[in-house]
């Protein structure tokens, strides 16, 4: 884990189980300024999807980032100075 960032990386996973995972990580996410959701793309994009409509309003979540990678989403949790 680089530091302050939690890689969750959710592939082979149901919806519902990439869910549950993620509202782990959240309430776990003491000291994370940033979770990075490993999704991917090939096999679908239920997960990614849920992830970027879903977790984009959920409490303690300022964002979401998507970066040059397409299976990857970043929820920032807290700006990085």
């Amino acid at each position: 884990m680089e530091q302050g960032i939690k890689i969750l990386d959710l592939h082979g996973c149901t919806v519902y189980q990439a869910q549950i995972a993620l509202d782990a990580a959240l309430k776990k996410s003491r000291g994370v300024y940033r979770i990075r959701v490993v999704h991917g793309y090939h096999g679908g994009t239920a997960i990614r999807d849920l992830v970027r409509k879903e977790y984009a309003k959920r409490q303690g979540v300022i964002r979401i980032e998507s970066g040059l990678n397409q299976g990857e989403t970043d929820l920032v949790l807290k700006e990085w100075y």
